[in-house]
């Protein structure tokens, strides 16, 4: 298991009692710190859980919180563990199967697979919400591997000359990390290890890399590097740094940290690493000279102009957000646009994107529609022309999320510093700013809200619900008592049992109905309301309609679908029954004995599990007139009914051709040019086709494809030299060789078919070998031979079994 003790550290002086009292404040600071993000990263796991919630009961969010509360105390386990169950139910990715598949450890984590499954999707929130691939890595670190004993971890972003860049890191010292911002591409470490073989890699003992941490973490350190892979693209590293020596790992952790490095593809995939010194994203490198300011107008995004380290330390300590804007110009010398070089580390993009997403980007690619007149582009503009600072206290953003346009509200401060500009601006509060997202997603719902304040009657509904009733936004409200007016004639009870609910009974209620527009358009309406009670009066009504109109209609298609498919299912179900009643007709289940010339022959065939897996497999000892005995063996391939009718007329033409005194090959050469032939269509099939003479006791047998049979003599089981010949049917012209086989006294002969060997994770030589290691020389019954192979066969692909056995009497 992992080593959980930290390396010991020298002892070091008393440090004077002012500066011991410091550095316990600092230590404290910096626990309430951990604490509080991870706390913060729990609080975004819930909040996605009563989402999830809010999404398929389609409930509000109140509502959602009361529910996961409600399940949670029903189920008896923290809310936080349901939170991550529920997540982890809808997901169905990578880090859902290793919760699912972990095993606790008892000398590590008592409260097992539960606690992983919280803390992998703790990590997967914070990253989710993490405003740079630093403070991604601080939540992999402190939610999924500081329980696994890691005390660092470095993601690492492949640049596209091949170098690797630090782009974010937990648990290594800032000035180590400093001095390894960046790694050239013919520098051997452990991440570039595991870049060049796109496999986990072990850095441990004598075949040691140097990386990052060595000096405070010393030689003895474990470190493993996985590649960071987004859909066949190797986008980066996760490495991950033990203080000491690690024992071999469960395969659960293996799986683990393979999720995590998945995850740290997704965040370098939206969060770009920036090419600078230091590695912090948004402070750019150093452009060659271009323009009137000597800056350069070519660089991409994630880069741009160095900005001065005391001017980032200053921003970064403004608490609000702040951007530095260099102006661009063009060949003649004229303003084009300004680049964004700097974002501080409070900075809030309207659009939800990180920082590292539009670093080194024009502004006006960053925010087209601020270019409209009197916009903000056109402050900015006026600003870097008189060099005046300028406040405003409502200005609007205006930017587009996924095609459709979104305007933010913003307080905003522009001031020159040099040829640069420092935009400070302030989003509205976090009230008007979720108003405005619900209004999004009550128009992408197509569901629209309502309050009718019952003490004084008046009615306000959202401008959806207008859309959605066909009215004008200038339109009367309708009162819920007038619902039914606007309703079809048959689904006025239903609305008036819904308005009785609400209104008289005081409780929460739901309906559907088919609402009568004024112009003629019928909708399906879904409507919830409940009533808003204080100190026991019913004051007003809440509630909300969404057009399901969409969703009727599938319903009906599909209810038209599932009425053809059962009627599928049962003409299938009667084929499946005809088509066993015939192979159970030429095949019966019971077992069989046989004496003839000296031979005792004893059969078995057991059927697939699954009736609609009726298959060809056959058997069949007959006593030719010359007095030799025909054994057959065969499997036809495919299943139904085609496969049973086909193998009933092998078996029929192989007994025919017997009949002639042929020999084993030539019946086989004549049955394959039937089989190739057979009614137009290619008929394919494995057989092994053997004659035995009771005179000499010689068996010559032929075989087709066909898995090879076991001679049982003297208490030992082996595979006789077997015969070449390519599977029936497949050539029109094949031809089969012959074997000969001298039979004794007491010797017994085992053929069968591959229902008896096969398996799905296992190649035929495989289950060919365990079949001899299962048979029993010692079995004095030849029927208790076959029960015995039956019995613990270890076949998993539901097929149907032949097996036939032979003693020479």
């Amino acid at each position: 298991m992992l080593a959980s003790a930290h390396l010991p550290a020298a002892p070091a002086p008393a440090p004077a009692a002012g500066i011991g009292r410091l550095a316990a404040t600092v230590g404290r600071l910096q626990s309430l710190l951990h604490d509080a993000e991870s706390s913060a990263d729990v609080r975004v796991l819930i909040a996605l859980a009563r989402g999830i919630l809010m999404e398929r009961l389609h409930i509000a969010p109140a509502a959602a919180a009361r529910q996961l509360e409600e399940l949670a105390e029903r189920s008896g386990v923290p809310v936080v563990e349901l939170a991550a169950d529920i997540v982890n139910e809808i997901a169905g990715d990578p880090l859902g199967e290793v919760a699912r598949a972990a095993v606790p450890d008892p000398r590590r984590d008592t409260s097992g697979a539960q606690a992983l499954n919280v803390r992998l999707r703790a990590a997967e929130a914070g990253v989710l919400t993490a405003s740079d691939v630093h403070a991604a890595a601080g939540s992999l670190h402190r939610q999924a591997l500081e329980p696994l004993g890691a005390v660092a971890v470095a993601v690492w972003a492949l640049a596209a000359d091949g170098s690797l860049l630090l782009a974010g890191h937990s648990g290594f010292p800032a000035a180590e990390a400093r001095s390894w911002h960046q790694t050239p591409p013919g520098v051997e470490t452990v991440a570039r290890r595991a870049i060049r073989t796109r496999s986990t890699h072990w850095s441990k003992g004598s075949d040691r890399a140097p990386s990052i941490g060595e000096r405070t973490f010393g030689p003895d350190a474990a470190r493993v590097a996985i590649p960071a892979q987004l859909g066949g693209r190797l986008l980066g590293v996760l490495e991950v740094c033990w203080p000491g020596p690690v024992g071999e790992l469960p395969q659960p952790v293996h799986r683990q940290l393979q999720a995590l490095a998945e995850l740290c593809a997704h965040t370098l995939d939206i969060m770009p690493a920036a090419d600078q010194p230091g590695g912090s994203a948004g402070s750019g490198v150093s452009g060659a000279p271009g323009g009137p300011n000597g800056q350069s107008n070519q660089a991409g995004p994630g880069q741009g102009p160095a900005v001065d380290p005391g001017l980032s330390d200053l921003l970064d300590g403004l608490l609000e957000p702040a951007l530095v804007l260099q102006p661009q110009y063009d060949a003649a010398g004229v303003l084009a646009d300004f680049r964004i070089v700097h974002a501080n580390r409070r900075f809030v993009d309207p659009v939800g994107r990180p920082s590292a997403a539009i670093l080194g980007t024009p502004f006006l690619q960053a925010y087209p529609l601020s270019a409209e007149d009197g916009g903000l582009y056109e402050r900015i503009e006026h600003v870097h022309a008189t060099g005046e600072p300028s406040h405003h206290d409502r200005v609007v953003l205006r930017a587009l999320i996924a095609g459709i346009p979104v305007s933010t509200s913003l307080t905003v401060g522009i001031s020159r510093l040099g040829r640069r500009l420092v935009l400070i601006w302030h989003p509205e509060d976090e009230e008007a700013r979720l108003a405005r997202l619900l209004q999004h997603a009550q128009r992408l719902g197509r569901m629209g809200g309502f309050e009718e304040n019952l003490l004084t009657g008046e009615v306000t509904w959202s401008s959806e619900l207008f859309e959605l009733f066909g009215l004008p936004t200038t339109a009367q409200p309708v009162p819920i008592r007038e619902l039914a007016a606007h309703a079809h004639a048959d689904d006025v009870a239903a609305i008036s049992r819904f308005v009785r609910t609400v209104l008289h009974h005081r409780t929460h209620a739901s309906a559907a109905f088919r609402l009568q527009r004024g112009d003629g358009v019928q909708r399906y309406i879904r409507i919830v309301a409940e009533p808003v009670l204080e100190d026991g009066t019913m004051t007003a009504v809440r509630g909300a309609c969404q057009d399901v109109s969409a969703q009727h209609w599938t319903e009906i298609a599909l209810a038209a679908t599932r009425d053809r498919l059962e009627h599928s299912e049962r003409e299938v179900e009667e084929g499946n029954r005809l088509t066993l009643r015939l192979q159970r007709a030429i095949m019966p289940v019971a077992p069989t004995l046989i004496d003839a010339m000296g031979l005792q022959i004893a059969t078995r065939y057991r059927p697939a599990e699954k009736g609609h897996l009726v298959g060809g497999d056959w058997y069949d000892a007959v006593v030719l007139p010359n007095g030799r005995i025909l054994l057959v063996v065969g499997d036809v391939a495919g299943h139904g009914i085609d496969a049973a009718t086909e193998m009933v007329a092998l078996r029929n033409a192989l007994r025919g051709l017997a009949a002639t005194g042929a020999t084993p090959s030539q019946m086989l050469n004549w049955l394959g040019t039937v089989a190739h032939h057979m009614s137009g269509n290619v008929v394919t099939a494995t057989v092994i086709c053997g004659i035995y003479d009771p005179e000499d006791r010689v068996f010559r047998w032929s075989r087709a494809g066909h898995p090879p049979p076991l001679l049982v003599r003297d208490g030992a089981t082996v595979v006789p030299p077997m015969p070449d010949g390519i599977l029936l049917g497949a050539l029109g012209e094949a031809r089969y060789e012959e074997q000969t086989l001298q039979l004794q006294q007491g010797d017994r002969l085992l053929m069968y078919t591959d229902g008896l060997i096969e398996r799905r994770d296992r190649d035929i030589e495989e289950s060919l070998a365990d079949l001899l290691k299962l048979v029993q020389p010692d079995i004095d019954s030849l029927e208790g031979q076959l029960e015995h192979l039956l019995l613990h066969s270890n076949a998993d692909t539901d097929d149907d079994t032949c097996l036939i056995g032979v003693e020479v009497r």
